[in-house]
């Protein structure tokens, strides 16, 4: 037998949910119908259930009483979870036509704002790099792999640098709720100028996948460009993920993030991502899809 989740509704909501643990423990927490919490709570119970091979033991961690406590159990531990309104988990035979849902997927998130400097601010902002074209220098990856990445980067903005990552700062609190993440202490936060003209891209990579950058929480991608526009693509795309031997891994699905003028994006550093091919016919630079872009350290 195969299962087949109904794990969301279609709209976002919040759930109330009831835990019940060995030895009788109960504990109710509330959490929101795209987190990734509940699913993987619901797709323990699932696993369990019919013995796959996803029910190896794992650490839940999941904050109560506002963030400033957590609730610690090893899944072995859950016996059932109770959900207000019902989320069901529907069974499907295997000699039924209909194909099984996987029900490891975890839906990636992202939030993009509009409007997030001024008018002045980003007319500013524009001109600056326009009088820094000399300064830009190629893109490169730790793997040094030319193909892997085009793009010219400026990493030094001292002008704009502090502007941008105070409006971050203040925004951070408001995104880390809406993206259904534990709050946490900035330590850092890192930026860097981004053109892409004709040509350029970014393959598939995540942004933490090192040592030296495991502490990058959220990345930020914040759009800047000329307008009439002059160029097209540029898309990021964010793929949706999937735990395999307790690593996260890319899924095939993925969320299209269109690179909108004066927006910026936020999203978990962790998640695999790439930007699309540009295609800028004029291949001047100030006709170029601009970032400001960079991470949030823990």
């Amino acid at each position: 037998m195969s299962i087949q989740q109904n794990l969301q509704p279609s709209t976002s909501q919040n759930i109330k949910v009831q835990l019940l643990l060995a030895g009788g423990h109960q504990y109710t927490v509330y959490l929101n119908s795209d987190t990734t919490i509940l699913h993987s709570l619901l797709t323990t119970i699932v696993a369990r259930a019919y013995k796959q091979e996803s029910a190896s033991t794992k650490l839940f961690q999941i904050p109560i009483n506002e963030g400033h406590s957590v609730l610690c159990f090893s899944s072995d531990q859950l016996v059932g979870v109770v959900t207000e309104p019902p989320v069901w988990l529907q069974q499907v035979d295997n000699n039924n036509n209909t194909k099984s849902i996987d029900s490891n997927i975890l839906n990636s998130n992202y939030i993009q704002i509009d409007n997030f400097l001024s008018s002045t601010e980003h007319q500013q902002l524009i001109e600056y790099v326009l009088a820094r074209e000399s300064h830009f220098i190629p893109t490169s990856t730790s793997t040094s792999d030319e193909n892997y990445r085009r793009s010219m980067v400026l990493y030094s903005f001292p002008e704009f640098y502090e502007l941008i990552i105070d409006k971050i700062k203040n925004i951070v609190p408001d995104i880390t709720s809406k993206l259904n993440i534990p709050s946490f202490n900035i330590s850092q936060i890192e930026g860097q100028i981004t053109a892409h003209n004709d040509g350029n891209y970014y393959k598939i990579h995540n942004d933490n996948g090192s040592p030296d950058t495991a502490k990058r929480e959220l990345t930020y991608v914040y759009y800047f460009y000329q307008e009439p526009k002059r160029f097209s693509g540029g898309e990021l795309l964010i793929y949706d993920s999937k735990i395999e031997n307790n690593y996260y891994v890319q899924a095939e699905s993925f969320k299209t993030v269109e690179p909108r003028n004066n927006s910026i994006v936020f999203f978990l550093s962790r998640y695999m991502h790439e930007v699309l091919p540009v295609s800028c016919p004029s291949q001047d630079f100030a006709d170029s899809r601009f970032t400001v872009n960079g991470w949030v350290h823990r």
